[in-house]
């Protein structure tokens, strides 16, 4: 079979990819185990060099969501699996409202009728968010029922993706499912335009040797799961049955409802005698006017009962950034 993940060689697209690989495996539109014999890693902004960790059946293809043919070339085969993670994030959607829409919902309706094109009904993940919630009435801990009031342009492309899904599914066209992602922690490299690029550069950057900015007070408090159990998770949404789902396809993914504070104490102890670098907090009134839209607390009893993973706590998930990116 072939397994197509958009924005694939970002963050979380290179690590689900490493572990399709690993795998070998995954449930095709036959309904049963099959093969991967090929994975394409289908992305806007290609690293320089080919990354590490991939074999000859991963295959990068450079292309925008938005170029409706390209696309469809890429679902070239009705054995096929979707994993939807090409998106613009948050605050760059704030900032760039056109580009949210091209990206987001026009990228996303073209991938869906490329599925659609499909005789085969395939399987498809998309990475939705915790930013669909928001509003005057968002209670404390948002579920699955929660109204979504989203306050913000990437939000509310999230909400409409989880809609299309719902009703691609309902009519039969594709086997969807949306996962709802919290703040997913620790990413490397450089800081990203999502408004909560902050809660993974406050272990990034002191870990590195470098000065941390915060841009909001410590006792904000938001939901974050590590990189390895959101993979974790898109694989088993992946492979749940259908009928365990229902009409709603959307499910809040486990998260820890943490503060920053107790990221730094986190970050503390599990760096020991590691040299830290400064973090200094000056709140930004952009981002926190984003943040504070966002909910502190989920609901994911319906996940868990799915058998989706949650991080045992944040000294696991600074661990496991330290193993997978840093040098021994």
């Amino acid at each position: 079979m072939k397994v197509i993940v958009t924005g694939g060689t970002g963050f979380l697209g290179l690590a689900l990819t490493r572990r399709l690989l690993a795998l070998g495996r995954l449930t095709g539109p036959s309904g049963r185990p099959e093969p991967i014999e090929e994975i394409v890693l289908f992305d806007a902004a290609p690293p320089p060099d080919r990354p590490t960790g991939l074999d000859n059946r991963a295959r990068i293809v450079v292309g925008e969501m938005a170029d409706r043919d390209q696309v469809f070339a890429l679902a070239d085969r009705d054995d096929l699996s979707v994993f939807h993670l090409a998106s613009v994030v948050s605050g760059g959607g704030e900032q760039d409202f056109d580009l949210a829409l091209r990206v987001n919902l026009t990228g996303m309706l073209n991938l869906l009728e490329a599925c659609r094109a499909r005789a085969s009904c395939p399987r498809v993940v998309f990475a939705s968010s915790l930013a669909v919630f928001g509003g005057d009435a968002m209670p404390p801990t948002v579920g699955d029922a929660t109204k979504q009031t989203p306050q913000t342009t990437y939000g509310v492309t999230k909400a409409i993706g989880e809609l299309l899904i719902n009703d691609y599914t309902r009519k039969g066209f594709l086997d969807g499912r949306s996962a709802r992602l919290p703040t997913v922690i620790i990413r490397p490299g450089t800081p990203n335009k999502a408004a909560s690029s902050f809660a993974s550069g406050v272990f990034r950057e002191p870990l590195n040797g470098e000065t941390c900015v915060l841009p909001v007070k410590p006792e904000t408090m938001m939901p974050v799961a590590g990189h390895r159990t959101v993979v974790e998770g898109f694989l088993r949404l992946h492979e749940v049955e259908g009928r365990a789902l229902g009409h709603d396809r959307a499910v809040n993914l486990p998260g820890l409802a943490v503060t920053v504070a107790e990221m730094i104490d986190s970050l503390r102890r599990v760096a020991g005698d590691r040299p830290l670098g400064e973090i200094r907090v000056e709140p930004d009134p952009f981002i926190e006017r984003i943040v504070a839209t966002w909910p502190a607390r989920t609901d994911s009893d319906r996940a868990l009962a799915l058998g989706l993973p949650q991080d045992r706590g944040l000294d696991d998930i600074v661990r496991a950034y330290i193993e997978d990116f840093l040098p021994a």
